[in-house]
């Protein structure tokens, strides 16, 4: 059988349980595409997926890597809208850490011309999380303030642009270190608060009058849940969409009917099976990066077989903006 290079995971753990080695090159079914990779995005969900604590069950063994940019090389039966050497870029759930990876044909964006392949695997994923934890979740309005945590990874950098993009009259961005409250001031955020060395919901409500924060968008966990609905405005929104820490963190319901407060939660997934969300929302990101109205931020560039360390400075927050692989 065909082979091909990928990085393999057949036990559950820290990231050393990520293994270059040879697989199987896999054939396109009906209606897939099988796409030779050249920009794989990494991503919190693929480092909660190596350790089976993602919120759907992971069976060993697997291929992580959800986010992928390459060229078509074979098209399956029942394919009508894809060619071999089309410019790709997919969501596939699993397999993406790999020279060859399958996607649903339904599933292919086609990459812009100007956009490069590390550029193209930046966007779907961390571009409409950031696009619809604000808008649609948080139903951001314009004037209203934005409290965006971890403002110098992949999300939070293209959720300070989008917060500013749709209005928002004021965004305060967190980070753990000054170079990265830096970035995200060149982002456009208003407001700079290290949550490592400062009370940062009593700076939150500093900078906000007292008032809080309108929207606030919550993807640490541990004890951050319980501190953002301390810093969150009346009739205020806090969207859950992930737990980088490792811990969940806890809720009190009937916390929330003080102050009118609305907690939501966002998985990608759900919005990609409903075209009529996805489908505008991406092509809004894509017209704002070709203005450059939105500015991709590339934090770091692995070579496939260094995806272990690649996971280690993601979880060890080392990196900044959107971290690829390259087989």
């Amino acid at each position: 059988m065909p082979q091909m290079k990928a990085v393999l995971v057949e036990e559950f753990g820290e990231p050393e349980v990520l293994r270059y080695t040879d697989a199987e090159k896999p054939a396109p079914g009906e209606g897939e595409v099988l796409i030779e990779v050249r920009s794989i995005g990494v991503n919190y969900a693929d480092t909660m997926r190596r350790r089976n604590q993602y919120l759907v069950r992971q069976e060993l063994p697997f291929i992580p890597g959800s986010e992928v940019a390459g060229i078509v090389s074979e098209v399956g039966e029942g394919v009508e809208d894809a060619n071999a050497s089309d410019r790709v870029v997919a969501l596939v759930g699993t397999g993406g850490y790999a020279e060859y990876a399958l996607a649903p044909a339904r599933a292919l964006i086609p990459v812009p011309e100007g956009l490069d392949f590390d550029e193209a695997a930046a966007v779907p994923l961390q571009g409409l999380t950031a696009y619809h934890v604000l808008k649609t979740s948080g139903r951001l309005e314009e004037g209203e303030s934005v409290l965006v945590h971890a403002a110098a990874g992949g999300v939070g950098s293209l959720a300070v642009q989008m917060a500013k993009l749709m209005g928002a009259g004021m965004v305060i961005a967190t980070a753990g270190t000054q170079e990265k409250l830096e970035l995200a001031e060149s982002l456009g955020a208003d407001v700079l608060i290290n949550y490592t060395e400062e009370d940062w919901p009593e700076r939150v409500r500093e900078a906000t009058d007292g008032r809080g924060a309108d929207v606030i968008l919550e993807m640490v966990g541990a004890d951050f849940p319980e501190k953002n609905l301390s810093c969150l405005a009346t009739f205020g929104r806090m969207v859950v969409f992930g737990a980088a820490s490792g811990e969940r963190g806890t809720i009190v319901p009937a916390s929330l009917m003080y102050k009118n407060h609305t907690v939501a939660g966002f998985y990608l997934p759900r919005i990609m099976s409903r075209p009529e969300l996805s489908v505008p929302s991406l092509r809004e990101v894509v017209r704002w990066i070709s203005t450059g109205d939105l500015k991709l931020t590339i934090g770091a560039r692995y070579p496939l077989e260094q995806a272990a360390r690649a996971h280690a400075d993601l979880e060890g927050r080392r990196t900044t903006g959107k971290i690829i692989l390259n087989p």
